[in-house]
């Protein structure tokens, strides 16, 4: 029976899965199968003996690649899933705080702040102290706090050398203070409060240590340093960490993924050999060719070539156009193109590198009637509507919750204006109580509050032995949002949107009945060992709004018409497509200019231009364009260097705006020259160091101009950017 796992495996997938060396580094590269060799490795050691399915961890980056292993694994062995441990890194350590609460020091009931219900308690905060908010922005508040712990830090082993950030220091442990008193915690601080748990309590950490003897880590490249330290406490010099990643796509850096991480587990584990998965099942050989070719440009890599056996396939489209103008029109006109040919709209992905990008292709877009879709738009919990209803329901579970409190105490409108609400919080700091304990003492002075006050108890006492969904529903009825959003114009959308609410509580209920635990869950076996303990039995509830602020933070697009996908290439990690536009391909864009300046900065927008093109399945298209329209500036670029990487003959130039009827006609188009023009009287690329007389060395950031009268952008580290008329610049090559 242990054959027919191993049915179709490749050389390198069949070593990886059914490696019996102690722990190991997996260098999947894109479209390597890294998914199934992970599936395939967790059923191959629970069908061989080596681990129960209870003795396996495994962690993964999204909620839905936690769910697609579930259903794998329930396709390749009949055992029961229920109480495996498989889920991100936050959603694993709500569920260890959730079962060891007390030994963490929080409230068995204790809520998950989202983004921006965290940034709804630093206001909060920072008004209370009387803070000025123009000198700490509360989202740089927020962003010091969140920096902090995921570097694994509290506030009072922050070195602070400056008043700055002493005072920084300082919100940090009132904020701290605020959210222990409320009950609640962030997304940094589930980690970081698990990881400060394990540390300290050797007879947990140990207890952990025996049950896992196999810990299995998907996308390690995107790892934190303290991700990697919480793994590392729950690893014994005996257990087995199976790492998968691939250092050719750790692009969140700005996140905290620290690349660095896999040669230092290799380090760590003392591991000698990689294996690599190199046979890519996605693209075709002259996309990979492209890929492998500018990555290996890239000098702190491990280093790999992905191959294929699905052919050669079509050249590389590369376009020039005159504008952001002229680059939408051929994006529209190939997209038709593809679509006359049998394509799917849903098939053609459109990649830039920044947001600003996209208002030229979706107005072409939109005026050639063709449908497309931003991916990564407003997500269902995200939605204002359903914020309001969770946050009624988050009172239900723990009326200690300001940041709910504050949400919905007049939302419908009941009377309760800024000065009661101001004079509720001052009561509650006095007394050292939460926004509820403060409203329900002097409630019965204030009609409003009373009303409030009372809706919630009743529901409290409504919702008691309902079931998940009735709970939901009920709630959202006798909150009176939907008769406030009849009112408005846009209330039916709203409407169907809370109605939607009640059938993701059904569909959450259902699939941990039907053992694939969603991983915000305590899971289902863990849910009844809480009742025989005597605990909360609304344990389904608290579950349910963790796992919708989990959830919240997802950014994927949804399901429906067929459209043409809008997306950043950050937002593509993951996803594939039949055919792929990588647009704006200009220095100083992509590669971004504040990558020129930064360690490492280089070298990740590689990897993103890497990770751009294995996107592509069948068909790749190159853009960039001689002039842009960027915050409301026209900006002339020279065509990226990532560009000049791939090899010419992987290369089909298509006519370009001089060689289009359709640009030719537009005055716009001739008024630019060519770019070949400009690129030849050009000194320096962008990149590129300098030494100027008086300002020192600077890196050359840009151009703007023709002829005579172009000037240069140079980026000093001291003083800025400073622009000089080119034929007086005085710079020289360092």
């Amino acid at each position: 029976m242990s054959n027919d796992l191993l049915t179709g495996l490749n050389p390198e997938q069949l070593r990886a899965v059914t490696w019996a060396h102690g722990s190991a580094l997996i260098l999947a590269g894109a479209g390597s199968g890294k998914t199934r060799v992970l599936t395939t490795r967790i059923a191959w050691l629970i069908q061989t003996g080596q681990v129960s399915p209870m003795g396996v961890l495994a962690v993964t980056f999204t909620n839905k690649a936690a769910r697609e292993m579930f259903t794998r694994l329930s396709a390749m062995l009949p055992i029961n899933t229920r109480g495996m441990w498989i889920g991100t890194f936050h959603g694993l350590c709500n569920r260890l705080l959730r079962a060891h609460h007390r030994d963490a020091g929080l409230p068995q009931q204790f809520q998950i702040l989202d983004s921006q219900d965290q940034l709804s308690a630093v206001k909060r905060l920072l008004k209370a102290l009387n803070v000025d908010t123009e000198k700490y922005e509360p989202r740089k508040v927020q962003a010091f706090i969140n920096m902090n712990k995921e570097a694994g830090l509290r506030a009072d082993k922050i070195e602070a050398y400056d008043p700055y950030t002493r005072h920084l220091a300082e919100y940090y442990a009132e904020y701290d203070a605020q959210c222990h008193r409320e009950g609640v915690v962030d997304f940094a601080e589930l980690l970081l409060r698990s990881y400060e748990l394990l540390s300290r309590n050797a007879m947990l950490r140990e207890h952990y240590q025996e049950r896992f003897r196999h810990i299995l880590v998907d996308e390690f490249q995107d790892t934190s340093r303290l991700q990697y330290d919480w793994l590392k406490l729950l690893c014994a010099p005996s257990n087995v960490i199976f790492a998968v990643g691939d250092d050719d796509q750790s692009i969140y850096a700005f996140r905290g993924a620290n690349v660095a991480n896999m040669a230092l587990f290799q380090k760590d584990m003392g591991i000698e050999q990689v294996i690599k998965l190199t046979q890519n099942y996605r693209s075709f050989g002259t996309i990979l060719d492209a890929a492998n070719a500018v990555i290996s440009h890239n000098e702190n890599r491990l280093g790999k070539d992905l191959w294929t056996e699905a052919g050669r396939g079509e050249p590389i489209r590369h376009y020039q156009a005159a504008s952001d103008t002229d680059e939408a029109r051929f994006l529209v006109e190939e997209v038709q193109a593809l679509r006359r040919d049998g394509l799917r709209y849903t098939d053609i992905a459109v990649l830039y590198r920044s947001n600003a990008q996209s208002r030229a292709i979706e107005h072409a877009l939109f005026s050639a009637g063709l449908p497309y879709r931003v991916y990564g738009g407003l997500r269902f919990f995200e939605r204002a509507e359903i914020k309001h209803a969770l946050a009624y329901l988050r009172l239900v579970a723990n009326s200690d919750d300001d940041n709910a409190f504050l949400r919905v105490v007049n939302f419908p409108t009941r009377g309760v204006g800024a000065r009661t609400v101001e004079a509720i919080d001052a009561a509650a700091r006095a007394g050292g109580t939460s926004l509820w304990a403060a409203a329900c003492a002097q409630g019965a002075g204030k009609k409003g509050v009373a009303a409030f006050v009372q809706l919630i108890e009743s529901l409290r006492i409504e919702t008691q032995g309902m079931s998940l969904a009735e709970q939901v529903e009920h709630v959202v009825a006798r909150s009176g949002l939907i008769e406030h959003y009849r009112s408005e114009r846009d209330g039916e959308d709203r409407i169907e949107n809370l109605n939607e609410l009640t059938n993701a509580a059904t569909a959450f209920s259902a699939e941990a009945e039907n053992g694939v635990p969603l991983e915000a869950s305590i899971g289902v076996a863990d849910a009844r060992s809480a009742a025989a303990d005597g605990r909360n039995q609304d344990q389904a509830l608290v579950d349910f709004l963790a796992h919708a602020a989990l959830e919240a933070g997802e950014h994927e697009a949804q399901a429906g018409q067929d459209a043409v996908q809008l997306m950043t290439v950050h937002a593509a990690k993951g996803l594939e497509f039949m055919a792929v536009f990588i647009t704006g391909l200009e220095e100083a864009l992509f590669p971004h200019e504040n990558s020129l300046t930064e360690l490492d900065g280089l070298e990740e927008e590689r990897r993103l231009m890497y990770v751009a093109i294995t996107r592509a399945r069948q068909r790749l298209y190159l853009t960039h364009a001689v002039s842009r329209m960027l915050h409301g500036q026209i900006r002339y670029g020279l065509p990226s260097r990532f560009l000049r990487e791939i090899p010419e003959a992987l290369l089909q130039s298509i006519a370009g705006w001089r060689g289009s009827t359709a640009a030719a006609t537009d005055e716009m188009f001739a008024a630019v020259p060519p770019q070949p023009s400009r690129a030849a009287a050009m000194p320096y690329r962008v990149g590129d160091r300098v030494r100027h007389a008086r300002y020192g060395e600077g890196v050359v950031a840009g151009y703007q101009g023709q002829g005579e009268e172009a000037e240069i952008r140079v980026s000093f580290p001291k003083i800025g950017d400073k622009w000089f008329i080119l034929e007086y610049a005085r710079l020289t090559a360092c």
